[in-house]
């Protein structure tokens, strides 16, 4: 029984063996002809500049961060007299001054004995508004409503501190907004 086995593990092999021969030969050998002349190529590495150093001299110049500096520009902006368009800073707060101007929507219009009142909504609540009215938080007061806008003049302070005025308006959204 061995050796029936024994046999049969020869004669498999020796039948594979012949089976193997060179596969793929021949394009081994096209493709051998075929790149014999070819060589590899690296570019040669860029040229590198040497590193010149600058010299960097303040001397002469002034240092803006100096606290000496930045104490002489505070006191020469509250030194100052107060703008005359310094906002009340006392006066009551208005519902709508807790809003930045850019959540409140302007909705509709009401004309009552001759006068026109703005509809703004400020998230869920809408609040009936007049000319004269407080909204924004740049102490914005309504200068003009009609039927497709509020105008508003705001108080604002610019880069140096100083109260500057600037325009503003609120349009009616559409309906379907």
């Amino acid at each position: 029984m061995n050796r029936r086995i024994l046999f049969a593990a020869l004669v498999s092999a020796t039948l594979l063996a012949g089976c193997g021969g060179e596969q793929f030969g021949d394009l081994k050998r096209e493709l051998a002809e075929a790149t014999k002349d070819f060589r590899g190529r690296v570019d040669p590495l860029p040229q590198v500049t040497p590193y010149e150093p600058v010299k960097y001299d303040v001397e002469g110049m002034l240092d803006p961060f100096r606290p000496e500096r930045i104490i002489v520009a505070q006191a020469g902006r509250s030194g100052g007299p107060v703008s005359k368009l310094a906002p009340d800073m006392n006066r009551p707060r208005e519902p709508l001054e807790a809003f930045p101007l850019e959540s409140l929507r302007m909705v509709g219009t009401i004309k009552q004995e001759r006068q026109t009142f703005g509809l703004v909504r400020a998230g869920p609540n809408l609040f009936r508004v007049r000319k004269g009215d407080y909204m924004g938080q740049n102490f914005g007061v309504i200068t003009a409503i009609d039927e497709g806008q509020i105008n508003l003049k705001e108080i604002v302070q610019d880069g140096a501190g100083e109260w500057v005025e600037r325009t503003s308006s609120l349009q009616l959204q559409e309906a379907g907004r």
